[in-house]
């Protein structure tokens, strides 16, 4: 395991890693994320095994921009009302997969997929890096309190290849999550971003 801090230099040799299919840990807004190519089926399964997490559960992706969340997931009008309120930021819009060549481990064989962009350089660079999207789970057991530095990543995980170590994560708290897939919107994790923020934006949830 290689550990680097955040500069051009080592997002470069990050980027350059996960196209190799590798597992990387990078800071976000939220807390530390674990990313692969999620359109390589054998690194996603790096992932599942490093966290211990089931194979029936999706990972997230996090995108570079709105436009390449817009094109990894079907997003409505509802969803870009949301997404142009709050991305970059502590967002993960659920909706139907839009892009049928990422993994199918990625989904669990749904037609469903969480994006989001953080509000953070250091992964909005190695995500641009990495054609714009990106595995972005938390870099944790499953079960466990996501990390919020590189040393509490270094406390519970193993197996990777490189840690990005940005410091401290700014908010420290996960994502707050909806399914934006059908017309009823439902709130399927409050994080940062709280319930009446968003009924703020649409009025309900």
């Amino acid at each position: 395991m290689l550990k680097l801090y955040c500069n051009g230099k080592s997002i470069a040799i990050a980027a350059d890693s996960i196209k190799k299919g590798k597992a990387v840990v990078y800071p976000t807004d939220t807390v530390y994320g674990i990313g692969c190519d999620p359109y390589n089926d054998s690194a996603v399964d790096i992932i599942f095994k490093i966290k211990g997490r089931m194979e029936r559960k999706p990972l997230p992706l996090l995108c570079s921009s709105v436009k390449h969340a817009s094109r990894i997931a079907k997003l409505n009008e509802q969803a870009m009302k949301l997404g142009e309120q709050f991305w970059p930021g502590a967002l993960t819009l659920i909706a139907e997969l839009a892009d049928n060549r990422i993994s199918s481990k990625v989904t669990a064989g749904t037609n469903k997929i969480g994006v989001r962009v953080p509000n953070h350089q250091c992964a909005l660079q190695l995500i641009d890096k990495c054609d714009g999207v990106l595995v972005g789970t938390s870099a944790n057991r499953s079960g466990y309190s996501p990390a919020k530095s590189a040393t509490e990543v270094l406390e519970m995980l193993d197996g990777f290849d490189i840690l990005l170590d940005g410091g401290k994560t700014t908010l420290g708290i996960e994502s707050t999550v909806l399914d934006v897939s059908a017309e009823k919107i439902v709130l399927i994790r409050e994080g940062y971003i709280t319930r009446e923020h968003i009924e703020r934006v649409l009025g309900h949830v």
